[in-house]
Formats: C-alpha cells, structure tokens, sequence
C-alpha cells in the first residue's frame, strides 16, 4: 500500500464492484444512481479512496439532501478550498437541505461561501471518556481514531475480524456510538448472522432515535429474518425521519406487495419514481405503479361520502 509516483498504483488494493457492494451493504440501483449523478465515476475496479466517498454518500443518503446538492456543494468546495475530492479529504455535514464541511476549525457553505467556528469539533477533542472509577480511560479523539483504523480493515475482506473486535472495544468504551454499531451490524449482515445483525442495527436506533439509516438497515435485516410486519414499521420509521429517503420507499413498497397490499404500495412506488426518475429500478417501479392502476379498482371517498371510481 506504500509508494509513490508512478509506482504507487500497482500497490493500491483494488476492490470489484461486487466487493464494494457487499462492503457497504449497498443495493446496485443505488450505485448506479451515484454515478448516473456524477457523485462517482462508474467503474469495475474501485481503490479504497472511493469506497471512503461512497461509504460517505450512503450516509448522506439517509439525510434531506439531494444527490443534485450534494453534487453542488462538492463542486463547489472544489473551486472555493481547491480540494480534489471533499468527500474524502473533509468531514461532512448536513444542515437541512444542504451540505457544508469541517475544514481547518471551521464549518463550510462551499455555495454561500459562509463560514462558522466548528463548536463540535472543538469540544470533540477535549472530550474524555470515564470509567467506572471517575478516572478518564480514552479521548474522544482516541475514539475516533479506532474507528477510522476499523473502516479500513473492513475494507480489507481478510481483517473483517480485526474490524469487527474494533468496532466491538468501541461500543465497550462508548455503547452509544451508533456508526459503529451500524459498522459492526453490517458485518454481521454480510456474514448472514441476522440476530446478531438486529440487535446492533436496534441499538443504533436506540443512540441515535433521529439516524434514519439505522432504521433502514434494521427494516433490512428484518426482512431477512422473514419479520414483514417488523420491517415494514422500521422503513416507516425511515421515511417519517427522511421523508425523500428514496431507497427506504422502494423497500416499503416491495415489503407492502409482498403483504398482498398493492394499494398502500402504490404511493411508495410513485414517491421513488419521482425521487429517483431514472434507470432500471426506475422502470421496476413505474410497471408496478402502472399495473396496479391498471387492475385495481381503485375507489375514493367524495366529500358527500359516496364511493367513486377512480378513473
């Protein structure tokens, strides 16, 4: 992995799409999407760079930010900062509908070129954790350290163990550090260990009530565990958090169909069409959406309370 100049690729580990797929526990529409954006170049080979941007775009997917803004604000802390890719080399944050950056003790607007002194990150690094006798045990910094080394190395398909036992001395140090409870759970999901898989993806929602990815990933799993009831409450829960959550509707809609509930997945199909108009995923959900139109008889209520066809 060391080197440099020209010689510095041949020693990059390169990872296949199905790799990244299966690293970051993304659905193929998704990735496709990010490309077809222009958030990510469309590859079959992709170097652990791209996988630190991707693993960032998928949290970003559960905010109320679109892929256009995201794009825009990238763009633009191009041309402000001079970075190459912000993605990676700053920290990102949603504020509402838009995007700004940690860079250099300060929050970035790259569009409204505003800046603000970056209060959480300052108390970030003056933060102890406390054990059990009152006596500081491991800085937040420390904290985040660890969990920067456990991305890496499971990012690596032989020390997915190593990451694992990490993001586990994590959780022990801070139970309520729900990215690494998430991490770890993903881990386990790869690894067909649902339970497992449930509870950490539970106690991510539990840390953090507002984290609209850890819902998500739940309603994921318990899906896989066959709990349709469960998981249909848990993408619910998603959208009632993120209500432009694209991939958690398309998921809804499918959960709802296979309840034998066309109707309630009728809306869910045209909300993800009108999020995410374009490609295969797309077109699954607009023939879904046409043939319920098209078998049902769908019927409303007038204001006089006379049931009336819908045409």
């Amino acid at each position: 992995m060391h080197g440099n100049g020209s010689c510095r690729d041949q020693y990059v580990t390169r990872y296949s799409r199905q790799d990244v797929l299966r690293i970051l526990h993304l659905r193929a529409r998704q990735l496709t999407a990010w490309e077809q954006a222009g958030l990510i170049s469309a590859n079959e080979q992709y170097s652990f760079e791209d996988l630190s941007q991707l693993r960032t775009l998928r949290t970003l997917r559960a905010t109320r930010i679109s892929a256009k803004s995201i794009r825009e604000s990238v763009e633009a802390m191009r041309k402000t900062v001079g970075m190459g890719n912000p993605l990676t080399e700053a920290s990102a944050v949603g504020h509402g509908t838009h995007l700004s950056f940690r860079h250099n003790g300060a929050l970035v607007d790259p569009v409204t070129r505003q800046l603000a002194f970056d209060f959480e990150a300052g108390s970030r690094r003056q933060l102890s954790i406390v054990g059990p006798e009152g006596h500081a045990v491991c800085h937040e910094s420390d904290v985040q350290e660890l969990f920067q080394r456990a991305v890496r190395l499971e990012e690596v398909p032989a020390t997915v163990g190593k990451a694992a036992e990490l993001y586990r001395q994590i959780l022990a140090m801070r139970p309520g550090y729900a990215a690494a409870a998430i991490n770890l759970g993903t881990i386990h999901y790869n690894q067909r260990e649902f339970t497992m898989a449930e509870q950490l993806y539970r106690r991510a929602t539990e840390a953090d009530p507002e984290y609209a990815l850890a819902f998500f990933d739940l309603g994921n799993v318990l899906d896989e565990l066959k709990r349709l009831h469960d998981a249909i409450a848990a993408y619910q829960r998603a959208i009632a958090l993120v209500p432009q959550y694209a991939d958690a509707h398309y998921n809804l809609a499918l959960a709802y169909e296979r309840q034998g509930h066309r109707r309630r997945s009728l809306r869910h199909w045209l909300t993800y069409v009108r999020l995410d108009p374009v490609g295969p995923w797309a077109n699954h959900a607009k023939a879904q959406a046409r043939s319920i139109l098209s078998s049902e008889r769908l019927s409303i209520v007038s204001r006089a309370g006379r049931m009336v066809a819908a045409g």
